[in-house]
């Protein structure tokens, strides 16, 4: 399917839900928003940094002197691992959950939180890290969601990663997040019913067919390799957003061969370069694995993926808000995910060391 020139609606699959598209926005003239881009230097230490290796932590603990990838739980987690069950609701509430149970609901929930530093270094971000400290990650991401998902109380291992200061991360030190939780978070649980049902429909897995078809199409590629593919979801919200899939259906990241894991990291490195040279900033996004809930089940209807989630719309100074419309009926964008894939496309998978840090 070619690239439609006139305002039109996209289906998303996996969240069965539309996206409009209004390609010829992008004429208007801007008024809004500017701001500087930030080019702040960062030591490559830091003694005021609670992530850095040696230092203290908020919560009291101090961490060891890493080398490499360290993981630890969070010290203000947003679940616990015990949670007192309904008792500890208040009795009027429970009174009018009884009363009108389809509208008054809530549940205790359990979880752990984990904290990954990827470096030891504060001034790296992914995109600046070697490819084999990157696999290093990968290694650990991989590891966490084995050890999390074998919890009898874990139903579910969310890992995302929060970068720059525009997405709410409090702490320039590169590092990322692993939830655990006793129930699947609601967009995972669309997901994975999305894919059950397309696998019921056709013996085959959603993204796997998807896949196969950009492939062949090859207008929102952005990166390949042998066992991984970059692209801008035909589906897509935000103006830069991008997807990455394994060419062979795992379901999780603790199953990733070695030479999967070898390319994971290389595809990362390529994707993340070409996000900070798009702008010449480091570019800020949210970032997260979605993958099969960790009952054992083989979930055969499941393909693990990776989506990418950058704010920025024209240049480093603008960016996308989900305001208006996209609020108050379904999501909206400007740039087509065609025009969004030629952008990173012809953008170097080079380091361009002259951008903002």
């Amino acid at each position: 399917m070619s690239a439609i020139d006139g305002p039109h609606r996209r289906y998303n699959p996996l969240l069965d839900e539309w996206v409009l598209c209004s390609p010829h926005r992008l004429e208007r003239p801007w008024q809004g928003q500017t701001e500087p881009a930030e080019r702040e230097a960062l030591a490559s230490y830091d003694p005021a940094c609670y992530l850095c290796p040696g230092n203290p932590r908020a919560g009291g603990a101090r961490n060891p002197a890493y080398t490499s990838t360290f993981a630890f739980d969070n010290d203000f987690p947003a679940l616990r691992p015990h949670v007192a069950d309904d008792a500890r609701v208040p009795a009027e509430q429970r009174a009018r959950q009884d009363e009108q149970t389809e509208l008054l609901v809530a549940r205790p929930e359990s979880g752990r939180c984990r904290v990954l530093c990827f470096s030891p270094r504060h001034d790296l971000t992914l995109a600046e890290m070697d490819v084999a400290d990157i696999h290093r990650v990968v290694d650990a991401w991989g590891e966490e969601v084995q050890r999390l998902g074998s919890l009898d109380s874990v139903r579910y291992v969310q890992v995302f990663e929060n970068k720059g200061a525009m997405m709410g991360c409090s702490n320039p030190h590169p590092h990322g997040q692993i939830w655990a939780t006793a129930s699947v978070p609601s967009r995972p649980e669309r997901i994975l019913a999305s894919q059950r049902r397309y696998h019921q429909a056709h013996g085959s897995d959603l993204l796997g067919d998807y896949l196969a078809r950009e492939i062949v199409l090859r207008e929102r590629l952005v990166g390949e390799n042998a066992h991984w593919v970059a692209l801008v979801p035909f589906w897509a919200v935000w103006p830069f957003e991008t997807m990455l899939l394994p060419r062979r259906r795992v379901a999780d990241l603790s199953s990733l061969e070695a030479e999967e894991r070898d390319a994971l990291a290389e595809i990362l490195k390529q994707l993340l370069v070409r996000y900070d040279n798009l702008f010449a900033c480091s570019f800020p996004y949210t970032m997260g694995w979605q993958s099969r809930p960790t009952d054992g089940a083989e979930h055969a209807s499941c393909r693990l993926h990776a989506v990418f989630f950058p704010p920025l719309l024209r240049s480093a100074t603008i960016r996308k808000f989900l305001v208006g419309y996209e609020m108050t009926a379904e999501p909206q964008r400007d740039l087509t995910p065609e025009q969004a894939a030629a952008c990173l496309r012809e953008t170097s998978e080079r380091r361009d060391k002259n951008h903002a840090s």
